[in-house]
């Protein structure tokens, strides 16, 4: 009810704005717990607990990667009943990201445009961040990570190698980001050759950091031909990863059919993420549960609105989800409306 008063209120200002003004105003109110739970009043349901890739979540509802890209609220967002958050996308030093505007709505297609490009500030300070409110965490964190945008790519995989090792004594699980397509190069990285070496000095990086195991997943693209997928699928099985997110944005601008081509053509380039996302992640859901081993987890992102689309994600083949764009659009009911559901199904 609360989101329904305050929406109006934050879709009247520029996107990017209304996000800053949202994670600044839940960085105050995640320093108060009381108030927390007196805003975000929810209800756990013990039977959606479930264990995948060795970690014990409370419900299969996760925040997915973008909207903590700093990785500073992510207390306030496990407050709002999710089981899982993940923070990022984290570069090894802060950079600024693209050119401002990169923030589009578009909610007769309940959809969005973004072209952000990574911005954050370092991995550094996200450790930092992340270590000043851990003790808020009361839900799994997992930790999205990149590539600075002027890293060349023969050089990528020290990235994210100098990612895990600020990072790793935080995150419950890690992600491979090398699917936006906001960095110019960054997807040519998910071609075989190039992605052994980023997945072996990440492993590298977690055997000689960390002392315990995490998991490592990827990110790929819904872009792709579907003729890669047995090779992100072997390189996945050789380097001993837990899973992988399904998917990033696209670049595809189908079912943005309420607007004119132009006003969608003026906006510029970027990933779309919203409902147009729903049947091309499901696709890509379908595909790689033929392909991958048991227990080898996937987690569905993209296009979920309501209830209805989380399960249908569930019953693609997913083990675990995430929204982003529904929340922007529904606010924090939506959680409980997706959690409610799955409880009485």
């Amino acid at each position: 009810m609360a989101y329904s008063v305050l929406k109006p209120f934050l879709f009247s200002l520029d996107a990017e704005k209304a996000h800053h003004l949202t994670i600044n105003a839940l960085k105050v109110i995640q320093q108060h717990p009381d108030f927390l739970k007196l805003i975000f009043k929810y209800s756990e349901y013990p039977q959606l607990k479930r264990k995948v890739f060795g970690l014990e979540f409370k419900n299969p509802l996760g925040l997915a990667a973008g909207l903590d890209k700093n990785a500073e609220v992510f207390g306030a967002f496990a407050a709002m009943g999710f089981g899982f958050v993940e923070v990022g996308t984290i570069t090894p030093r802060p950079q600024e990201g693209n050119p401002k505007p990169r923030l589009f709505r578009l909610p007769k297609n309940q959809a969005l445009l973004n072209r952000m490009g990574f911005n954050n500030v370092g991995a550094e300070l996200a450790a930092r961040n992340i270590e000043k409110i851990y003790h808020l965490k009361k839900c799994v964190l997992g930790i999205n990570i990149g590539k600075n945008k002027d890293t060349p790519n023969e050089k990528a995989h020290l990235d994210y190698g100098k990612c895990i090792e600020y990072l790793h004594p935080f995150a419950d699980y890690f992600v491979v980001n090398v699917s936006s397509p906001n960095t110019p190069g960054l997807r040519n990285l998910l071609d075989k050759e190039p992605l052994k070496i980023i997945l072996e000095t990440v492993q590298n990086s977690l055997a000689k950091n960390a002392n315990r195991s995490i998991p490592v997943l990827l990110k790929i693209s819904p872009d792709m031909d579907e003729s890669v997928t047995d090779d992100i699928v072997e390189v996945c099985m050789e380097f001993r990863l837990s899973g992988i997110v399904a998917t990033n944005t696209t670049l595809s601008r189908t079912g943005l059919d309420k607007y004119p081509k132009s006003y969608i053509d003026s906006l510029g380039s970027g990933g779309i993420s919203g409902l147009p996302m729903k049947k091309l992640s499901n696709k890509w859901i379908e595909i790689l549960k033929r392909k991958v081993p048991v227990g080898f987890a996937l987690v569905g992102s993209g296009g979920i609105m309501n209830a209805s689309d989380a399960k249908e994600k569930l019953n693609s083949g997913a083990d675990l989800i995430q929204i982003y764009t529904g929340l922007i659009y529904r606010g924090p009911g939506l959680i409980h409306e997706i959690l409610n559901s799955l409880h009485h199904e």
